[in-house]
């Protein structure tokens, strides 16, 4: 029920990414003091859904196969100041990544969570 509803997919995609972002920071913490490592990240939410990197809305099951979670950008490279190792990877830029990816799928969660309360209070069911 709830993934026909644009706002619930928009979120579940807004926390896929912000997984998806997590994931690729952590990737980036692990390997700070590899040598040659370069620093990923994943394109903005933004930028993704502005470009219309989500799926199109299907109008009958099997139409359009996919899911926006799965269809997330590949992580880019970060431009940066490189360690003489040539390592790209700033702890200190990753920790702010960190605390922006966290907020981002909070919010993911609480729109899910509010539009689900909107649905059960249609319905007459209490929390």
């Amino acid at each position: 029920m709830f993934e026909k509803l644009e706002l619930t997919r928009m979120a579940q995609a807004l926390a896929a990414q912000s997984g998806a972002r997590m994931a690729v920071i952590a990737e980036n913490v692990a390997n700070a003091d590899t040598p040659g490592y370069k620093a990923k990240d994943v394109p903005a939410f933004s930028e993704v859904y502005e470009a219309g990197g989500l799926d199109m809305r299907a109008t009958r099951p099997g139409h359009l196969v996919g899911h926006a979670a799965a269809n997330l950008p590949a992580p880019d490279l970060v431009r940066g100041h490189e360690s003489p190792n040539g390592n790209s990877v700033s702890l200190e830029a990753e920790m702010v990544k960190s605390v922006e990816a966290r907020q981002s799928h909070e919010m993911a969660l609480a729109i899910y969570r509010a539009t689900s309360d909107v649905v059960r209070a249609s319905l007459g069911r209490p929390r």
